[in-house]
């Protein structure tokens, strides 16, 4: 989490090793055998050796798109070590085949492998954030999970894998034959607890390898418990070279029991041949224990779990969401708390155990758990609290002061409230002298924590830190606590005496925060007289009780509503509002209703929502919202398309390497948001897209006008137009066979649905594409952003246009740099 300002990268360039031969599972190394198999195949080659290469570069929080690598295989200078060794010193991995040490936190690990033979094998690596195979980027394994498997097509010769620097400073890899071309894998299983006297099937997903070069379709997956107990479905198409998380169904078990259960998993086709089989266990359990539970999410029709600490005893209880810390698992976080008679405890996951810091998908994870917890429990409604700890201290923070009127009170646990300002480097003063990042960072604001903090003004805050807190200073807490104080009426602060970060399970279960909780609850409309609303987008956070967002002035600049009702007349004073909403019919008033709002006065009645629109300086009631325009519901910043069970459309049009780039393209970001989100993505090419079968569903598009079908469909009237020699913005033309750009539009066949799109001009624009950190929880990318293929390696002095397009979704707003 902390950074400096600048970070030497290494680059390790690994020889091949002593040559290998493979007879079945027995792999000779230097004349000496082993038996050295995976559950997924046999092992045909490790790689030992190396080279490294120190450079310097510079990195970033809000904006981290930088790679010398990628931009040398963009323009085409990459050169093989082997080749040119220079400054190369050598190095060596370890007994284990592990390279590691401090040069490995920041470096770049090559090795090659030289084929005798054409064959499709799985690239299995731990550490480094990302691979390149050949050229083409993959996600890697920088938290060390270990579920990193790459199908890839090894071609007669020498092959290339580089790997990006890892996390812990360690990567370890080596190359895989699949024992079948289709195949289920164990790794990273997300699976509910079978619960007794529950009666419906239960969602589950297990990833399935498709090591071919064909679309798989029409599976499905049965489910048999050991009594005999069955599920069938139907499931999710897998891209080829892919390894995708799909869905099947648990089915409920007849009798009562706790402990494991055995559960076999056939993967068939529409015929009802048998592809593959695997045994698995899972845990029965009753409902009034610890347990697990699943959904799918809306993001895209992924299966998610959270972790319950059940209320004990029957009748009406009150709910809490706990958000983790980072790599704290979700069934850990509900494991520190012991069951209470009052609350249901439910831990979310963030989608990962680091996750997206509870920012962007993170977000969406915690409402879419509160969401489902509150309807399987029929949880009282206004007794709903949120707490955290660490990083999720921060998410309580974030959700807390992001949503008003959805909790009663928070409790940030050992916090932080703006990650962006926590580190070292705090963040990216780097940047800042640049024009082109202050999009960047605007489309990022919805995170800055003490911008908001105002909006916790209805709810109770109880702060909780140890005061000998070595990974989260106290003084990130101590600036909050000053912060409320200015304005806050219902807070409580306690520092607990030579608590470390983590002091034991009540680091998190306080007896006195479930204490101030049971005192709090949330108000009705009616009770909330006066309102302090402060948000950065109404896409992230767009109502306070009675009042709603719908339009910006200035997209994701701040803006405020600050209401106040006086008997038959409610005094209104704004900033950067262009359109919002007022809920007359919830405050319960009677009769006709004065609005004075910026020293403007309007009449309406209490009988129906009154909708306000700002047009040349005034005020105006209007009967409706413009859809077609921004409103809360679609708003834009790049990282929006990403939702809303979105599908990735890749090109199949163009050139030999335009096809291969921008399938791999669309891969690479399934494969990223899968790792770092739990995720499964739709994934199709062009010719496979139409509107009504994807009907109001994000679409990112990989590729441009001239080489991706659904172009056409989709984007023909878009305010961005892209071919292989230029992009043209509005009525701006930029030329050049070396720009790359990331966008979002409304779908115009749609009244919230988005389309993203990925794509460059000629092979060095659409190589310039390389970077996918919008699949982060911190990083900003605003409607727009248009670059130079030098963006890589030099940073924003290579940005052409960034910014966002106005309410109209016009280019007249976007910002043009030299």
């Amino acid at each position: 989490m902390k950074k400096g300002l600048l970070i030497f990268s290494i680059f390790l360039c690994i020889n091949s090793i002593a040559q290998t031969k493979t007879t079945g599972n027995v792999v000779e190394y230097f004349g000496k055998e082993k038996i050295i198999t995976t559950a997924e195949g046999n092992v045909l080659y490790h790689f030992i050796n190396g080279y490294t290469l120190q450079t310097e570069s510079r990195t970033g929080t809000l904006f981290n798109g930088q790679d010398p690598i990628a931009w040398q295989y963009a323009v085409g200078k990459f050169v093989n070590p082997n080749k040119e060794k220079g400054n190369w010193q050598e190095i060596e991995a370890d007994s284990a085949k592990v390279f590691s040490g401090k040069p490995m936190r920041s470096g770049f690990l090559y090795t090659e492998y030289n084929a005798s033979k054409e064959q499709i094998v799985l690239l299995e690596t731990t550490g480094g954030t990302r691979t390149y195979i050949n050229g083409q980027p993959h996600e890697g394994d920088h938290y060390d999970f270990g579920y990193t498997l790459v199908p890839f097509k090894l071609r007669k010769g020498v092959n290339e894998f580089i790997y990006t620097k890892g996390r812990f400073g360690r990567v370890k890899s080596k190359i895989i034959v699949p024992s079948k071309s289709i195949q289920f894998t164990k790794r990273d299983l997300t699976l509910p607890d079978v619960i007794n006297g529950e009666k419906d099937e239960k969602w589950a997903s297990i990833r399935v390898i498709n090591a071919t070069e064909k679309d798989l379709k029409n599976l499905v997956i049965t489910a048999t418990l050991s009594g005999g107990e069955k599920a069938t479905y139907a499931t999710d198409a897998i891209m080829p070279l892919f390894v995708r998380k799909v869905k099947f169904k648990v089915p409920a078990a007849k009798a009562d029991f706790t402990g494991e259960l055995k559960m076999n998993l056939t993967l068939s086709d529409k015929s009802g041949k048998v592809i593959d089989k695997i045994e698995i266990t899972i845990q029965q359990r009753a409902a009034t224990v610890h347990h697990e539970r699943t959904f799918v999410s809306k993001v895209d029709n992924s299966v998610q779990y959270y972790s319950v600490a059940p209320a004990l005893g029957a009748g009406p209880k009150a709910l809490v969401l706990s958000v983790h810390g980072a790599s704290v698992e979700a069934r850990n976080q509900a494991r520190a708390y012991k069951q209470k008679d009052w609350v249901h405890i439910v831990a979310a996951t963030n989608r990962r155990p680091f996750g997206f810091n509870w920012e962007d998908w993170g977000r969406i994870d915690a409402l879419e758990v509160l969401a489902e917890a509150k309807k399987v429990f029929n949880t009282i409604p206004n007794q709903t609290y949120l707490t955290g700890h660490s990083m999720g201290g921060h998410g309580t923070w974030f959700l807390g002061t992001t949503y008003p009127g959805k909790f009663a009170a928070i409790a940030p646990c050992a916090s932080y409230p703006d990650i962006s300002m926590y580190g070292s480097d705090k963040g990216d003063e780097m940047h800042d002298m640049f024009k082109a990042f202050e999009p960047i960072k605007r489309s990022a604001n919805s995170g800055r924590v003490k911008s908001l903090v105002q909006n916790l003004k209805q709810g109770g805050v109880y702060m909780l830190h140890g005061d000998a807190d070595s990974t989260v200073p106290i003084s990130q807490v101590r600036e909050m606590r000053q912060i409320l104080g200015t304005f806050h009426p219902n807070f409580c602060y306690y520092e607990y005496p030579g608590g470390e970060h983590w002091y034991g399970d009540h680091s998190v279960d306080w007896f006195p925060i479930f204490e101030f909780f049971k005192r709090q609850t949330i108000p009705t409309n009616k009770e909330v007289k006066e309102i302090d609303f402060h948000t950065a987008t109404p896409a992230v956070s767009s109502t306070d009780y009675w009042i709603k967002l719908q339009q910006q002035i200035r997209p994701f600049d701040f803006s405020t509503i600050n209401a106040k009702i006086d008997k038959q007349q409610i005094n209104i004073k704004t900033v950067n509002v262009s359109v919002m909403e007022l809920d007359l019919v919830s405050l319960e008033l009677k009769g006709e209703i004065t609005l004075n709002i910026d020293d403007q006065l309007l009449k309406t009645t209490s009988d129906k929502k009154a909708i306000l629109n700002l047009k040349d300086g005034k005020w105006v009631l209007i009967n409706e919202i413009n859809t077609a325009e921004k409103y809360a519901e679609r708003q834009g910043g790049f990282k929006f398309a990403f939702d809303n069970n979105v599908v990735f459309v890749y090109a199949t049009g163009g050139s030999a390497s335009e096809r291969d780039w921008y399938l791999n393209r669309a891969r690479f970001d399934a494969e990223t948001f899968y790792y770092r989100g739990n995720g499964s993505i739709d994934v199709i090419s062009d010719k496979e897209f139409s509107l009504e079968k994807y009907k109001d569903r994000n679409v990112v598009i990989y590729g441009n006008a001239v080489n991706n079908s659904a172009w056409n469909l989709l984007l023909k009237n878009a305010p961005v137009q892209i071919d292989n020699q230029q992009i043209k913005v509005g009525d701006k033309v930029l030329k050049g066979a070396d720009l790359a750009a990331y966008f979002v539009v409304p779908r115009k066949d749609s009244k919230t649905a988005m389309v993203g799109v990925v794509a460059g001009t000629s092979e060095k624009g659409m190589k310039a594409t390389w970077a996918n950190n919008y699949i982060s929880g911190i990083t900003g990318f605003p409607d727009v952003m248009i670059f130079k293929a030098d963006l890589l390696l030099n940073g924003l002095p290579d940005m052409k246009v960034s910014g966002f397009f106005d309410n109209e979704w016009s280019a007249k707003t976007l910002e043009f740099f030299n």
